[in-house]
């Protein structure tokens, strides 16, 4: 059995990591709800950009190269993942997945290309000597356009030139604080733009200049938002993993003083009984 002392410190240690860990949990929590009170406020600006981009491109003879499939010779992926750790299987799951679809589909890796948001798919990927093109290894708690506007701009340029033929985007989608999915969207081509999938109940407009020219810059600008939002919720998705791991890592901390408490009594408890009998033996040593 431990000594007191050791047992002491070990209770000791494991508080300090309890208040840590619940410090963590705390701060996780309250970059939740911003996060998630910014990804709601971005929604409304995608929906709007959605109609418009979906009411010109119906309207629009021309085929612009971001609304047409062709042969895929390169996919390009994009994989959100966090800058740091302590979230759990928040970068796990969201690895996995693109790892295990790379393998299944992808014989070279002149046949796909991998871009990074985040450090811990950037570092996953090119530790295998995988081909990462584009990263951005830091993304902050809260996110601004700014920060990833070179890579979103940069991936839709790479699909225009055809460098790659299709973008999918992989990240965390946010449920609630204690619930996550992972979600793999279809960035490019729009498919969903095509006449036989459009409504009828869509919001007059008239355009100037023509339906074409204000396609050219809507159709990227659509894109970098939709990157953008989904940066957005897995940001928040990350905070709520986060926030559930610090939780998780405390009530076992908890549980782990409360049995070290216990082994703790029970030695101090022998000890003192192992006292007694050798005084007692003493005593009647002397007699």
């Amino acid at each position: 059995m431990a000594s007191l002392i050791d047992i002491k410190q070990r209770i000791t240690s494991t508080k300090k990591t309890s208040q840590i860990t619940k410090a963590m949990q705390m701060v996780s929590a309250s970059k939740l709800g911003r996060a998630e009170e910014k990804a709601r406020a971005f929604a409304p600006y995608v929906e709007k950009i959605r109609d418009v981009v979906t009411h010109v491109a119906s309207g629009n003879s021309a085929d612009h190269p971001m609304l047409v499939t062709r042969a895929v010779h390169r996919t390009g992926y994009i994989v959100i993942t966090s800058h740091k750790g302590l979230a759990g299987a928040y970068n796990s799951s969201v690895i996995k997945e693109v790892y295990k679809q790379i393998q299944e589909k992808h014989t070279s890796s002149e046949e796909y290309a991998i871009i990074a948001l985040g450090r811990a798919g950037a570092d996953f990927f090119k530790a295998r000597q995988m081909n990462v093109v584009l990263e951005v290894p830091s993304i902050s708690d809260h996110p601004i356009f700014a920060e990833i506007k070179d890579v979103a701009r940069n991936t839709v340029q790479m699909f225009e030139d055809g460098v790659f033929d299709e973008v999918f985007i992989f990240y965390n989608h946010h449920v609630n604080s204690i619930s996550q999915t992972l979600r793999t969207e279809k960035l490019l081509p729009l498919t969903e733009f095509h006449e036989t999938e459009v409504e009828h109940d869509l919001t007059a407009y008239e355009f100037e200049p023509s339906e074409g020219e204000i396609l050219e810059v809507l159709l990227p600008q659509y894109v970098e938002s939709l990157i953008f939002g989904a940066v957005l919720d897995a940001k928040a998705a990350e905070h709520a993993a986060r926030m559930t791991a610090m939780r998780s890592a405390t009530d076992n901390a908890t549980d782990i003083i409360d049995d070290l408490s216990l082994q703790y009594n029970r030695a101090r408890q022998a000890a003192i009984t192992q006292e007694i009998t050798e005084i007692i033996g003493g005593v009647a040593a002397l007699e």
